[in-house]
């Protein structure tokens, strides 16, 4: 029996990922991608235990591991008091195969899904190809794409849109996004500065918190990466110029000269969860689905959640014979963690980093090293920031 076409548009984790469980099912699948090449984001770069144990269905996570560093420890830091908490992610050994966090480049991800994507039969992967228009019958979608130049139709019978905050598909289905988009944007930059040298003990996850200016730090293999918020005050230019970045740098770390940078970016910061999941036969995914801020590494990882959770159940639909409806249990389970969990997580912890009353910075502290001190209440903060209680939450919601 020949299984009909589900189709894909973006190539990023979410899409790959959703790609490769329904190959592996026998069902084939086409993605299109806009891009000539693969995506090269350098945003993410934490990847969660249950991700890492989602993975390792295809063989990845080992792949990964190998790439990347392995963070046990995570740190939060005071900019004014130093070192506030530390937790151990090998207290939760007995909730995953991976009790760590992941500290690897997103693209690496993104190529190792490729070319185990490409060895399955019936699996297409078309880049440059952009999406234009959606349509959709009772029965199928199809998807017309330009490439270069010359408009393309695809047809399926399925269509996930997994084609990022700007997404073509969310916006052809007219489905609205709502919540906001913070003021100040957000400065990564990568530097080879070695930040042991400054801050003893320091461990591969950081967040510093200040009135002033928190940051992120977090190192991947080849370097650190350093996230900044910076004012609405001041242009992109302004933002990205070298007096700028070795201004933000030498506050963190002081040295003498310059601090060398490879990367540097700047972005706006949003939190927003679609109205609807799905419409018909189109479903989203990822941040075509919800966007959040970075803080907790939240993102990418629900976007490869999201991406389980729908694959999964469109081969029970087109495989096995589901009703169709299991389609609105994705939506209520990964929609209900977006909003819930995901956007109200990073929101939280936003507001906590950036803390400018000094008795409540005094309080979060305190609370923070009663939390870290008592395995019980470490264990739970651990079971949360690791989104172990994401993934629990969503399996109860029918």
């Amino acid at each position: 029996m020949t299984l009909p076409t589900v189709l894909i548009v973006g190539a990023g984790p979410v899409g790959l990922v959703s790609a490769l469980v329904l190959a592996k099912a026998g069902i084939p699948v086409r993605v299109l991608e806009r891009s000539p090449t693969l995506p090269r984001d350098m945003r993410a770069s934490t990847f969660h235990p249950p991700t890492l144990d989602m993975l390792s269905r295809f063989g990845i996570t080992e792949d990964l591991v190998s790439e990347g560093l392995v963070a046990r420890l995570t740190q939060q830091w005071d900019r004014q008091e130093g070192l506030v908490a530390q937790f151990d992610m090998q207290m939760l050994e007995d909730e995953t195969m991976h009790p760590f966090r992941l500290q690897c480049e997103q693209w690496k991800l993104i190529e190792l899904l490729a070319a185990r994507l490409l060895m399955q039969p019936g699996a297409e992967l078309v880049l440059g190809a952009e999406a234009i228009e959606v349509n959709q019958t009772s029965d199928g979608v199809r998807v017309t794409a330009n490439c270069e130049g010359v408009a393309t139709v695809h047809e399926g019978a399925y269509l996930i849109g997994a084609d990022g905050a700007w997404s073509t598909v969310r916006q052809q289905l007219n489905i609205d996004f709502p919540g906001f988009t913070y003021p100040e944007r957000f400065l990564f930059v990568s530097t080879d500065f070695d930040y042991a040298k400054r801050f003893d003990g320091i461990s591969y996850v950081n967040y510093f918190s200040d009135p002033e200016q928190w940051c992120v730090l977090l190192r991947v293999p080849s370097m650190w990466r350093v996230l900044f918020p910076v004012s609405e005050d001041y242009s992109d230019e302004q933002v990205l110029s070298d007096d700028s970045v070795q201004e933000h740098l030498q506050r963190l770390a002081p040295v003498r000269g310059q601090h060398r940078t490879m990367h540097r970016t700047i972005y706006k910061v949003h939190q927003r969860v679609a109205h609807s999941f799905r419409l018909g036969r189109v479903l989203l995914a990822g941040d075509a689905a919800h966007i959040n801020n970075p803080l907790g590494g939240m993102g990418m990882n629900g976007g490869v959640h999201d991406a389980f959770n729908l694959a999964d159940k469109l081969v029970e639909i087109i495989k096995h014979g589901a009703a169709e409806d299991l389609l609105d249990r994705y939506e209520r389970q990964r929609r209900t963690i977006a909003e819930e969990y995901i956007n109200a997580g990073t929101a939280l912890n936003k507001k906590y980093i950036e803390e400018s009353d000094p008795a409540k910075r005094r309080e979060n502290i305190s609370e923070l090293r009663r939390v870290a001190a008592n395995p019980s209440t470490a264990k739970q903060y651990l079971r949360k920031t690791s989104m172990i209680d994401a993934i629990a939450r969503a399996e109860l919601i029918q």
